[in-house]
């Protein structure tokens, strides 16, 4: 079924959504889910409240892709439920070390006072993004997005694990000039 007819559905508060979602993307939104959580349990749940979300979200967008939509929702879920697992435990796992391996190059985030410059950083990392090549956007995506591991990473983007370690390098430091440029990160 294609996504507009899907998202359709969404806004006509059709159960048959939900169904058409998960045979078109839950396998996506799962892996996504998986990667993060690194649980097949609390993947799945984490897609359950993905629906729910979806369901809920839609009477307000409508979105023109439906992929990065439920992928956006579904990351975000299971980065919070990460968060809520780990809190007492702090710290360990895949999601953890990449975002130790960003923090060289993305300012730590703060209070409320800091959620304009977080916004303005969204945008400055799409125009990051937009001027990598293609192998580097798949790289950097497969790594930070979806928190694939390297070799994970190297498969999906046809490469070495080496090339990937090596791309990811090169990628954070150009990441880094490139905030410092923008003057969003300061040494």
């Amino acid at each position: 079924m294609e996504d507009a007819r899907i998202v359709e559905l969404y806004w006509n508060r059709d159960q048959q959504a939900i169904q058409e979602t998960e045979k078109k993307y839950g396998s996506y939104c799962l892996t996504i889910a998986q990667n993060i959580l690194q649980d097949v349990q609390d993947a799945e749940e984490c897609l359950n409240d993905s629906y729910m979300a979806a369901w809920n979200a839609m009477p307000d967008k409508r979105p023109e892709r439906l992929a990065p939509f439920l992928g956006r929702i579904t990351r975000n879920l299971a980065l919070k439920r990460l968060e809520r697992q780990t809190r007492l435990k702090r710290g360990g796992g895949r999601p953890a070390l990449c975002l130790e391996e960003l923090s060289e190059c993305i300012p730590a985030a703060g209070g409320p006072e800091r959620q304009l410059e977080a916004k303005e950083l969204g945008l400055t990392l799409r125009r990051f993004m937009e001027g990598l090549s293609e192998e580097e956007r798949r790289i950097f995506t497969n790594r930070y997005f979806y928190v694939r591991s390297i070799e994970e990473t190297a498969i999906v983007c046809t490469c070495s694990p080496g090339k990937v370690k090596t791309c990811l390098h090169r990628l954070r430091k150009k990441l880094k000039a490139f905030l410092e440029e923008e003057e969003l990160w300061i040494p």
